[in-house]
């Protein structure tokens, strides 16, 4: 597998709906390899989750305006 900077990066990010989440990073499903992101809910229980890349980077349209479902607040170094 190939490093791809395009991918998230483990940080902060913020839902379109407000909620922050910790990204711990990119993992891979080990019958299909589908790429899915690791992520943490920084509220309630703080959950565990993964969601499809492809998801988890997708723009969504709301209201007419084009927002990002997932938007990185602080990147981890």
């Amino acid at each position: 597998m190939s490093h791809d900077t395009s991918l998230p990066r483990p940080g902060i990010y913020r839902h379109y709906k407000g909620p922050h989440y910790e990204v711990m990073g990119v993992a891979h499903h080990s019958e299909t390899e589908e790429a899915v992101v690791v992520y943490r809910a920084l509220y309630g229980e703080y959950g565990l989750w993964v969601r499809p890349l492809s998801m988890f980077t997708e723009t969504l349209t709301i209201d007419g305006e084009s927002t990002p479902r997932f938007a990185l607040i602080k990147a981890f170094t």
